[in-house]
């Protein structure tokens, strides 16, 4: 039962359909299968998941009411578990660490697992994006509904936009954080918005709010005023765009004044590069937030495409920032999210990011949801993966 999410699984297990011992053996089972393919995974826990799997048995034939019964879930790097720690505690069972980035690597976008370097489950000779790599892999490829992550500068939205699946990153501040720059900040990955949101209001302690009212307002920008985009990713963002007006989920307006952000990279390397005077950063971060404020002052959300290019090969982006749509929300600290656009013409996903103002995280899962309940977002399963 690759295909279930969350919620389904949580479900059946709560009514007895289900075992979570059994659910979590066929997870671990999925990754046994593909991960020597996809490298998705430093660690796998069998014995201990299955031991976990076999506790929250026996809290569900207790009667609790458990939100996340039986759910396997994965946590980036091996470092990860404490994110998990709210998941844990409604019955989710961690079964793996995730790869990220291997020692030294200058690029965020690679993945190192236990079995190698991780591969895209869309084209094994293309990156899956990262630093959240072998999160996103394992989610789109159907191993496990949901996966921690972190983003520092899209490290949760990149490679949610190059495996097409849903993926959040919450205001920046928020919650506690051991990067110091306050750059990083937690997020999700899920194959619906449906499941993001569960994540969402058990690691908040938030209950679910009202649905808004639908169409939400909404401002499109193909690059932010700085950024150089491929017309691919572009134009599948916009198709997708086109999808949600369609679908009444969105309304799009248009600004007195074009949305001209300041080019974070400059600002987000100084504040990341110990010793470095942080005045220029601490002024584009002033600008911005300016111009930031004064849209969401008009407009409910930003809609720009998610990365500015298809997902690369495993030499590395060239000159290309994967980061270059992405990194100015984690100078802002605005919300923001991934959803799954479309397939290009190489066979590989893109990204539709939506920004919200801070602290609306619930607006960012609202509008989501809404666009995958009336047909303008699907969530993507790579072909080769798409049988259990």
């Amino acid at each position: 039962m690759s295909g279930d999410g969350a919620r389904e699984i949580a479900a059946a297990v709560r009514a007895g359909a289900r075992r979570a011992v059994d659910v979590v053996a066929e997870a671990l089972a999925r990754i046994e299968r593909a991960d020597p393919v996809l490298c998705a995974f430093l660690d796998v826990w069998g014995d201990e998941a299955l031991r976990r799997a076999g506790e929250v048995d026996a809290r569900v034939a207790a009667g609790e009411r458990l939100p996340l019964a039986g759910v396997p879930v994965v946590v980036k790097g091996r470092r990860g578990l404490r994110a998990a720690e709210p998941l844990v505690a409604a019955g989710a069972v961690a079964v793996g660490a995730t790869s990220v980035p291997g020692p030294g690597t200058p690029w965020q976008t690679w993945g190192l697992g236990a079995h190698g370097r991780t591969v895209n489950p869309w084209r094994a000779d293309r990156t899956p994006g990262g630093s959240s790599a072998g999160a996103a892999v394992a989610v789109a490829a159907g191993l496990v509904p949901l996966a921690t992550g972190a983003d520092g500068a899209g490290s949760v939205r990149i490679p949610a936009a190059w495996c097409g699946v849903t993926g959040l990153k919450v205001t920046g501040g928020r919650f506690l954080s051991g990067d110091r720059s306050g750059l990083a900040a937690p997020g999700v990955l899920a194959r619906t918005a449906a499941d993001a949101g569960l994540w969402w209001r058990l690691v908040s302690g938030r209950p679910e709010a009202p649905a808004p009212r639908f169409p939400l307002t909404a401002v499109w920008s193909p690059d932010l005023g700085y950024a150089d985009p491929s017309p691919e990713q572009v134009a599948l963002a916009r198709e997708a765009v086109e999808r949600l007006v369609e679908a009444r989920v969105v309304r799009l307006v248009r600004p007195p004044v074009r949305l001209s952000l300041l080019d974070p990279g400059p600002a987000w390397l100084t504040l990341r590069t110990p010793g470095a005077d942080p005045a220029d950063a601490h002024r584009v971060r002033t600008a911005n937030d300016r111009r930031l404020h004064d849209l969401f002052g008009r407009a409910d959300l930003l809609l720009t495409p998610t990365t500015p290019t298809a997902p690369h090969g495993h030499d590395g982006p060239g000159d290309t920032y994967s980061t270059a749509l992405t990194w100015s929300f984690n100078l802002s600290g605005h919300p923001a999210a991934s959803l799954p656009a479309g397939v290009g013409a190489k066979g590989c996903p893109a990204g539709l990011q939506f920004v919200s103002a801070r602290d609306r995280e619930e607006l960012l899962l609202a509008v989501a949801a809404e666009a995958e309940q009336r047909g303008a977002v699907t969530a993507l399963r790579p072909p080769a993966w798409a049988a259990p």
